[in-house]
Formats: C-alpha cells, structure tokens, sequence
C-alpha cells in the first residue's frame, strides 16, 4: 500500500471542514443528507473520535486532502466503515482504494468484528471497490444496522479473504 503521490493522514480538528465538506459534496450529489449525516458530520470530535472511533484522510501531491473515511463503533466490538468519499476532482487517482485499503488495516488492529457498511446499489463504483477489498453482501447487517438510514438498501461485511493453503 505505497504510492508516491498519495498519502494518509489522521484526523485533527483542522480537518473537521473538510470531513464535513468531502461528505457533503457526494451525499448532496447523490441523496439528502439525512439528520444522522448532519450530525455526525458536524460533529466528527465528539461522534466518532471521542467514542473510539478513527478518521483517515487520504491527500494527493498537488491537491491537498482529497478524501475520507471513518470507522465509527457501533457497541460489541463492530464498527461501521462509515463517511467515505473522495472529492469529485480526485477521482480516477486510486485515492479512494488506497484510503479503504489503509481503514482496512487500522480496523484489523483495534479488532473491529463486525467491520461492515451500510450504502445503496445507486454507489455501483463504490460497491464494486468493497468487493473487490473483501466486503460481502450480507442479510444479518442489513437487519440489525439497515434502518440507520433512509437510503440505505445494501449492507455489507468484511470478510477477510482466506489465505491459499488454508
């Protein structure tokens, strides 16, 4: 998980507008933003930092902050890969597979179990990159976490792929 023009940066408050504004762009696009959304973006410190929560962002040389991604626990040891967007003007630069890539990895160090997302079929490249990254779709996250949101028809689980051999 190299590239030289892009890297990944934690959160600090200075990045707060900037998790609220990547977010906005694509929700606002594509849907409404819903009062959950607005919440949780307006308040990034205290909705998923202070609860043990993590924020990646993902920069590009020449183009500053261009991306990113939350995991946001949700009780028992499972978290939501959550508020993961990439600018429309970054696209294209595998920003946004380096970013699942790297909240992958930190969610595999602090043990989330369940690692899953909530998002529609409308999100097709998005769904594509969970895919490919080893999310599955899965009828048990869509039951106990699927009503967070309105727009909400495909839920998905990590499922780590398994080593040849094994």
């Amino acid at each position: 998980m190299t590239d030289p023009l892009l890297s990944i940066r934690e959160y600090s408050d200075e990045l707060a507008q900037a998790f609220h504004d990547i977010n906005a762009e694509w929700i606002q696009a594509m849907f409404a933003l819903e009062p959950v959304d607005r919440e949780v973006l307006e308040n990034p410190r205290d909705k998923i930092i202070a609860q043990g929560g993590v924020i990646l962002f993902v920069t590009a040389a020449g183009l500053g902050v261009v991306g990113t991604c939350a995991l946001k626990p949700t009780g028992g040891g499972g978290y939501e890969l959550t508020k993961m967007g990439v600018r429309e003007s970054a696209r294209g630069l595998g920003a946004g597979a380096f970013l699942l890539e790297a909240i992958i990895a930190r969610a595999n160090e602090i043990g989330a179990d369940p690692l899953y997302l909530l998002t529609n079929h409308t999100c097709e490249a998005a769904i594509h990159l969970y895919e490919k990254l080893g999310f599955r779709h899965d009828a048990g996250i869509m039951a106990d976490y699927g009503a967070r949101y309105a727009r909400c028809d495909v839920a998905m689980r990590y499922a780590p792929p398994v080593p040849a051999g094994r």
